[in-house]
């Protein structure tokens, strides 16, 4: 696409038409100079520096394809960085040398053609190495960032085409141009695609986990947008910006292009000196030739030694628009790592299967066009395929292929069957029943609470309104089909306990507790029990969507964590862990529904859970004191710790469940 090309584009003309001015300018200071000095060697200096800059792309391109998927992102992250960094130092240093950069160079020039050939080759070699290095980098990270397509280095090959033709014209004197303007005005263009690539290398570093944070995504939009879209392509080009992108590469890229911009749209704040001093420069020109050379080659050559090596031997599987992982042959089993390119155009969702099953092996989510990705498992011999989900399309199916080795390889993960809809609706039209007698009790718990408010008879309210909420808890994994009155029953406020707004079980449990008397306290009763019937008449007719139901086996507890245990959710009862354990009994009610699905998929999670509920349940009981319920900060501190780490335990295991019972596309 043309707009992938328009980055690379962009640094070729600057980068191209920098090295033709230097060029230029070194040929012209040779002439002038005069005394038979010959441009043979400036030319054997641009020479030498353009082979150098080739081959380091060349050892870049090929070290990183040798290297292990892990290896691969951890190279491509830091020379991505690395990158920025020298773009950055390049578009400040032209900002602030262009005009006094002809003059640098012939008083170099004049000092190397006293000395001799070499010291002038080394002066040619030494400019132009310095730009052709820093472009060869940069141009292979953009590359990176952009995917395997060849229209980033089309472009790069046309922008460095059309310097090589402008400075021609420069030089012939056919055509004028002012040097500064057009630098100041590409560095704006450069500093963008620099944070576009600033923000590719630290995902790369995200995805190899030297950095933290690979799934706070952010942003993730490649199922909401078609990815293939002109304007898609036209941002995704010029910014270098994924379809899915963490917190991390969206804070850099909005960090790197504000404060670079501001500081380069305010302007040098010194102005360059010239330099007029006149020194021995044999040995040091040769020395930073020899090193320029060696350098880069001994740094790229022990990366590849010392990268870690990955998880087993790695495969490359490649996702295109006419066909999903053709080029997948099979293997043998064990540890390995599929390295997975997206040259489809589209983002989607990857998995390994089973090929006679089904069954899911692995899964990479949100597969932007253009990426690549690592997937690391532990297989068992067999036959598997890949199936690709690309949205708006059917899926595709790869050809089977074998594993051949061990029968069941040793620490190999379960095949998961997929879920459908219609797996789930059963458990969810279970649940309703469930929840209907809980509502039913709920009803007369708030009637009596009612009455007992009305009649002023405050003491008896608090007990009444404990069992009510207690029964709340218990309704548990229904919250998310109740809509409006769900948050209109329990009541939490959105600001402060003074809200107008804020009403509910909660309301009245601020109120028995900080001192209200029965005429506030009544219109809320009142409203609360309205509000339960209202929802149990409209209970029938609530449409619950399946998909949530293995969701609330795990976000029951992760909000008593939450809420219940840190007293975000307490307003004067105390009742903390006493909510908790109500808790614990609506998630068990989740799992005894989800019970012959989880048995299926993974026969140890159901009973492992159960136990670790039963720990938890006994830590709860054992945070009373004489029989007396207290709060989270009222009881001793190994007491809490206990039910901090039966909680945790559980939440663990619970986590499973959600991708277990995850609905995946067929």
């Amino acid at each position: 696409m043309w707009a992938d090309a328009l980055p690379n584009l962009v640094i070729g003309l600057r980068e191209g038409l920098e090295i033709g001015l230097v060029v230029s300018i070194l040929l012209a200071a040779v002439r002038r100079v005069g005394g038979g000095a010959t441009t043979r060697p400036v030319w054997l200096g641009v020479l030498a520096a353009a082979l150098l800059s080739l081959g380091f792309g060349a050892v870049l391109t090929f070290s990183r394809a040798e290297l292990s998927a892990r290896a691969q992102s951890i190279f491509a992250g830091l020379l991505s960085v690395a990158a920025v960094a020298l773009v950055t130092w390049m578009i400040f240093w032209m900002r602030r040398t262009a005009r006094g950069l002809s003059g640098q160079l012939r008083a170099k020039v004049s000092d190397a053609v006293t000395v001799g050939a070499g010291a002038l080759a080394a002066t040619a070699f030494i400019a132009v190495a310095r730009e052709g290095l820093e472009t060869a980098l940069f141009v292979w990270t953009t590359v990176q960032a952009s995917g395997d397509t060849v229209a980033p280095l089309a472009g790069a090959g046309v922008g460095i085409a059309a310097s090589i033709g402008l400075c021609w014209l420069l030089y012939r004197s056919s055509v004028k141009i002012n040097i500064g303007v057009f630098f100041a005005r590409t560095a704006i263009l450069l500093i963008l695609i620099a944070a576009g690539v600033l923000s590719y290398g630290l995902g790369e570093l995200q995805t190899a986990g030297w950095l933290p944070g690979h799934l706070w995504v952010a942003f993730d939009l490649s199922g909401a947008i078609s990815t293939d879209a002109w304007w898609v392509s036209i941002i995704a080009g010029i910014t270098n910006l994924a379809p899915a992108m963490t917190w991390l590469q969206v804070g850099a890229y909005v960090a790197y292009g504000t404060v670079v911009l501001a500081v380069f749209l305010r302007g040098p704040v010194n102005p360059p000196v010239p330099r007029t001093a006149s020194r021995p420069i044999r040995r040091r020109r040769w020395a930073i030739v020899a090193v320029a050379i060696v350098l880069p080659l001994l740094a790229v050559g022990a990366f590849a030694a010392l990268a870690p090596s990955g998880v087993g031997p790695s495969q490359q599987i490649t996702i295109t628009a006419s066909g999903c992982a053709s080029d997948w042959k099979g293997g043998t089993a064990g540890p390995q790592t599929f390295t997975v390119v997206n040259k489809s155009g589209h983002g989607g969702e990857i998995y390994l299967i089973e090929a006679i099953s089904g069954a899911v092996i692995g899964e990479i989510e949100g597969l932007g066009p253009g990426t690549r990705r690592s997937l690391s498992v532990n297989v068992g011999a067999g036959s598997y395929a890949w199936r690709c989900l690309i949205p708006g399309q059917s899926s595709q199916l790869s050809p089977a292929a074998q594993l051949r080795g061990q029968a069941a390889s040793t620490g190999a993960p379960a095949a998961v069957l997929p879920v459908t809809e219609t797996d789930l609706r059963g458990p969810t039209d279970a649940y309703r029943s469930y929840v209907e007698p809980q509502l039913s009790q709920l009803a007369n718990e708030t009637s009596i609470l009612e009455q007992q408010i009305s009649a002023a008879n405050l003491t008896a309210a608090r007990g009444t309104w404990l069992q009510a909420q207690l029964t709340w808890e218990r309704v548990g994994a229904a919250y998310g089909s109740f809509g409006d009155l769900a948050d209109a029953i329990g009541g939490l406020p959105h600001g402060l306990p003074t809200d107008p707004n804020f009403a509910g079980l909660h309301r009245i449990e601020y109120g028995l507790w900080h001192g209200q008397n029965a005429a506030e306290l009544s219109p809320y009763a009142v409203k609360l029990t309205s509000e339960v019937a209202q929802l149990r008449q409209q209970l029938p007719k609530l449409t619950a969507d399946p998909t949530d139901l293995p969701l609330r086996a795990h976000e029951i507890l992760e909000d008593a964590q939450r809420f219940h245990l840190t007293g975000l959710s307490d307003f004067g009862a105390s009742a903390g862990y006493r909510k908790t354990l109500a808790d614990v009994d609506a998630t068990n009610a989740v799992l005894d529904r989800l019970a012959p699905l989880l048995q299926a998929r993974r026969a140890n999670l159901l009973p492992l859970a159960r136990t670790q509920l039963g720990e938890l349940g006994t830590a709860l009981m054992a945070t009373q004191i004489n029989g007396d319920w207290l709060g989270p900060m009222q009881v001793p501190l190994a007491t809490r710790q206990q039910v901090d780490a039966r909680l945790g335990a559980v939440l663990e295991t619970l986590s499973a469940v959600p991708t277990l019972l995850e609905v995946r596309q067929n």
